[in-house]
């Protein structure tokens, strides 16, 4: 029987982010900066196993989150502040960006190329995802002078026969990627070096760069694939490492899901009637759209001649 990829550890640090992130969530400036500090010092501290830990199990919004809350929105600056360290340890200059909010989230540069980047994230429960949803053409606005942009999203949120956003991604010169492709660019930064990652990331942005526009999935990641397997007979072993990764990722993330929702369900099934009553109300929130309707009065342009 072969050996777990994603060890009970990794697990542990899994929970231990999703419950840091929660306790944060207040000051959405200063606990983003903490969040990039606190990221930047474990990985620093436990190196390569502690980056490939956040790349094979940050890719879903865990559902305690409530929707559109501030632990949402710090969530995604974590997402952000990891494919930063991503990029860092494959021996690029990479820094998040909070100045604008017309912009591409992280900004990298390396010798001899530069790039804007975006980290994607969905809820596992999520049913429909738009191709807005990716950010093709926002990211291609993006670039500002840059020649290359990418979105980092799960790979198993991705369509798997066509898309708008294949062919957005081909025109207009944006590379999407995986969290899972990204794990192989760090495995080869560690065991064959930085040099050799940082020009393989140059062949992805090139492949994009030559592909005919196309709405089929398979030519996308036909593409893509090979231009990383041919890189270096080497790869290959990380490949499939990260193939059985992100198995074993959806697994983790979909038990942590499911047990979020049956704790939420034993909790209903021991309210009392008068505080399911309550939490009814609070979850429609009907008392504050109630307050709204309350203030509304006449703002007397009807009176100004």
């Amino acid at each position: 029987m072969r050996n777990q990829i994603i060890t009970g550890e990794a697990t542990k640090r899994r929970i231990y982010w999703i419950d840091e992130i929660a306790q944060l969530s207040g000051n959405f400036g200063a606990d983003s900066s903490r969040v990039e500090e606190e990221l930047a010092d474990e990985i620093k501290k436990d190196g390569i196993d502690a980056l490939l830990d956040h790349l094979r199990l940050c890719s879903a919004i865990p559902e305690s989150y409530g929707h559109d809350s501030s632990e949402e929105k710090l969530y995604s600056k974590y997402t952000d502040a990891l494919i930063s360290e991503a990029y860092s340890f494959l021996g690029l200059d990479s820094r998040v960006l909070s100045e604008r909010a017309d912009a591409a989230d992280v900004e990298v540069a390396g010798a001899d190329y530069s790039f804007v980047a975006d980290a994607k994230v969905f809820r596992l429960s999520r049913t429909a995802k738009n191709q807005k949803d990716f950010k093709i053409a926002a990211m291609d606005t993006w670039k500002r002078g840059k020649p290359y942009a990418m979105v980092v999203c799960p790979l198993y949120q991705f369509p798997k026969r066509t898309s708008q956003i294949y062919q957005q991604a081909a025109a207009r010169n944006v590379c999407i990627f995986s969290y899972s492709h990204l794990a192989v660019l760090v495995q080869l930064a560690e065991h064959i070096g930085s040099a050799e990652s940082v020009a393989l990331l140059k062949d992805v942005f090139r492949t994009v760069e030559a592909l005919n526009p196309s709405k089929e999935a398979n030519a996308y990641w036909l593409a893509l694939n090979k231009t990383i397997l041919e890189f270096d007979s080497r790869v290959a072993g990380f490949w499939k490492t990260e193939k059985v990764a992100t198995l074993e990722g959806i697994n983790v993330s979909k038990e942590l899901a499911l047990n979020h929702f049956d704790n939420e369900r034993a909790s209903i099934l021991n309210l009392s009637r008068e505080e399911a009553i309550k939490r009814l109300i609070d979850m429609n929130k009907i008392d504050s759209r109630a307050a709204q309707i309350e203030r509304i009065s006449d703002n007397r342009i009807m009176t100004l001649e």
